[in-house]
């Protein structure tokens, strides 16, 4: 490995002008104030409930997410007050939106009040309504419109199942009361004055993932609307991803252009510069996603990827990716700390898995709520395969690291035959990139170099640069490459031959996980 780490007090900061971002988060909602070169001048973060009504069912409250999004603003604006001598508000430019995306919500036009819960991309509750929708066709009934397998995972069959099962909602919404909105709508509503003149919209890359819009078009897709059972009154205009949507009203940054939303995952490749064909990004946070630019022109998958828009500046042409995405990463480390108590801070699994030498045989395949890409299989369930006597938790641990490197090199290998692209390198971010076991496992598993930069953050970042865009804070996007900065790169290290041999052995405990559940058990779990 080798680091190139920069030095240089956070106090160094120019005067400004500067670039907010909210990052409106699976687990937690904060805002980052950025400067001119990208770097981070304030940041505040704030966690929200996770509910869980019934097993697969993920619930947030939309209320207090909004009510968090207002503190972490003021937040972040009173840090910078505090360590930038000068710093006001009005320093702040413009705001940038990234969310976590299919989270699914609905709300009263009239009151700004939620009609429920908002369901979480994790919640598998409309399983049985995708499968009912695919009858004939199966998962790529709307594949072909909208680049994504028929999943549970995205936001059309959610809000189906909102209007189908919260009283009266359906005569609501066709009455055009209610509003939908990923988490990107409604912030923006809410940061543009709610029920006094919001701003209902989303931007091309939310708008991807709701299994609604055509990805072609860049419009609302009438026959699939009409398919899946929602009515065209409740959805926002889609807009791209870098323009001014509208200005805050109230609030600390009373008046600033909220200029920009992405869904985190193009996000965060736009805030790594991947904007030439072929880069791509690996974010490691709650569920792994990987996104590789694959230009002007939407690559069909037929290995088992998402087609997604990657981002829309203003007025130019969309750019599109391909996205794999695993569902369990930092949630298995999660779940080794808080339900099975093996470790009890997140840091430690990387001092407990460096203890051995390998994974003494064991293979842990976290298919928790299913496997995503490339398998897309609802039946899954998780597995420990390999277990002798010999293994210790120390080899568990591994387990659990090596369990994300092989699901990665599963969707690299996917991306390449998608696209006829090899993997040059890869771009890496998000809370996992700390741990430097898992960082060189990667580069061993992948077999390329694996890179981190500077500002670990780059969900928020490209938020803010896709705002600052907007705005003319920074002329273009080869002024934000420039920006981008390497802190460390680790190069692959391991025997071929042992990687092949481990690459099966993994392959083989993936098979174990499928078709756990049954039609019968389906229902009950």
């Amino acid at each position: 490995m080798t680091d190139t780490t920069a030095t240089g007090s956070s106090h160094s900061h120019g005067t400004g002008p500067f670039i907010a971002a909210i990052d409106q988060g699976t687990t937690s909602s904060r805002c980052i104030v950025f400067d001119r070169d990208g770097r981070i001048v304030a940041v505040d973060q704030k966690e929200h409930e996770q509910i869980f009504p019934k097993p697969g069912w993920v619930e947030h409250d939309a209320a207090e997410i909004w009510t968090n999004v207002q503190e972490v603003v003021e937040g972040a604006i009173r840090k910078a007050a505090q360590d930038i001598e000068g710093f006001t508000a009005a320093d702040v430019k413009a705001i940038g939106i990234t969310n976590q995306r299919e989270t699914t919500l609905l709300w009263d036009k009239n009151t700004g009040e939620p009609v429920h819960n908002a369901l979480v991309w994790q919640d598998t509750r409309t399983d049985a309504l995708c499968r009912e929708l695919g009858r004939n066709v199966g998962q790529d009934r709307f594949r072909r419109e909208t680049g994504l397998p028929l999943a549970s995972y995205f936001a059309g069959p959610k809000i189906r199942w909102l209007l189908d099962n919260v009283e009266g909602l359906r005569e609501r919404a066709e009455r055009g009361e209610i509003l939908f909105g990923t988490m990107d709508s409604w912030v923006i509503w809410n940061l543009t004055g709610g029920v006094n003149g919001g701003r209902h919209v989303t931007d091309v890359t939310n708008a991807s993932r709701t299994l609604l819009m055509n990805l072609r078009t860049l419009d609302w897709d009438a026959k699939i609307l009409e398919s899946i059972g929602v009515p065209a009154a409740v959805l926002p205009e889609i807009r791209s991803s870098a323009e001014v949507y509208g200005a805050t009203v109230g609030g600390v940054l009373d008046g600033v252009p909220v200029a920009s939303a992405l869904g985190d995952q193009q996000a965060a490749l736009f805030g790594q510069t991947c904007f030439a064909e072929g880069e791509a990004k690996s974010t490691y946070g709650t569920g792994t996603f990987m996104l590789m630019n694959t230009g002007e022109t939407p690559v069909n998958s037929y290995n088992g990827l998402i087609t997604t828009v990657g981002y829309r500046i203003g007025d130019d042409a969309p750019v599109y990716a391909l996205e794999g995405s695993i569902a369990v990463t930092g949630s298995l480390v999660q779940w080794m700390r808080d339900q099975m108590g093996l470790i009890s801070t997140a840091a430690e699994i990387e001092t407990l898995a460096s203890s051995v030498e390998d994974n003494g045989g064991a293979y842990f395949v976290p298919a928790f709520s299913g496997l995503f890409a490339p398998y897309w299989r609802d039946d899954a369930r998780g597995v420990i395969a390999g277990l002798t006597r010999y293994v210790t938790k120390a080899h568990i641990a591994r387990a659990v690291l090596e369990a994300t490197a092989w699901q990665t090199r599963e969707i690299a290998d996917a991306m390449t035959k998608d696209s006829g692209v090899e993997l040059a390198a890869l771009k890496v971010d998000g809370g996992m990139t700390s741990n430097n076991l898992l960082m060189q496992t990667l580069a061993d598993f992948l077999d390329a170099p694996v890179v981190r930069p500077m500002v670990a953050e780059t969900t928020c970042l490209g938020a803010a640069y896709a705002a600052g865009l907007a705005v003319g804070f920074w002329p273009d996007t080869e002024a934000l490459r420039a920006n981008w900065r390497r802190a460390a790169e680790w190069t692959p290290r391991m025997d071929a031959a042992q990687r092949d041999r481990e690459y099966k052995s993994w392959l083989k405990a993936v098979q174990a996980t499928m078709g756990w559940l049954d039609e019968s058990t389906a229902k009950e779990h």
